[in-house]
């Protein structure tokens, strides 16, 4: 299992084994990777925010239901001193996102009915109907009329 560097230690293949990562591996220094809380559904999405929102006011607000570690609104690209209408918060346990989308889904907040869901990955196949990079329709071109 394990090979001699030369050196007569021995480097073992498993390094991580013992160590709760197992089959997540760690980065260079043997750390274990930063835990991602997309994944355990931690993230939130939030939808249909009132344009003024701010990422403080998704904090403060969303704080009531736990330990909010990130709050951010989504803002456009071209002009970035306005909201996309979007954004997410990231809460410490899966419990309290659990918590928040329970008391705020579809509920009254700074003018608008928000929408609150759990975040999904940009690669998650299950966020749109169609892969990304396909284009459904279109088709072949009219042919040409052989006169």
């Amino acid at each position: 299992e394990g090979r001699s560097d030369g050196g007569g230690r021995q480097e073992s293949r498993g390094r991580e084994e013992g160590r709760g990562e197992e089959g997540r591996g760690g980065d260079s220094e043997g750390r274990p990777r930063k835990r991602d809380p997309e994944a355990e559904g931690c993230k939130l999405y939030l939808g249909n925010l009132s344009f003024q929102t701010q990422n403080e006011d998704i904090r403060s607000y969303f704080s009531q239901f736990g330990k909010v570690e990130e709050a951010m609104v989504i803002m456009e690209r071209d002009d970035p001193s306005r909201s996309r209408g979007f954004g997410f918060v990231t809460f410490a346990t899966k419990e309290e996102a659990d918590h928040a989308i329970s008391k705020t889904d579809n509920i009254e907040w700074m003018g608008r009915n928000v929408r609150v869901n759990p975040a999904r990955s940009k690669n998650d196949p299950s966020s749109s109907s169609a892969p990304r990079g396909y284009r459904s329709g279109g088709g072949g071109g009219g042919g040409g009329g052989g006169y």
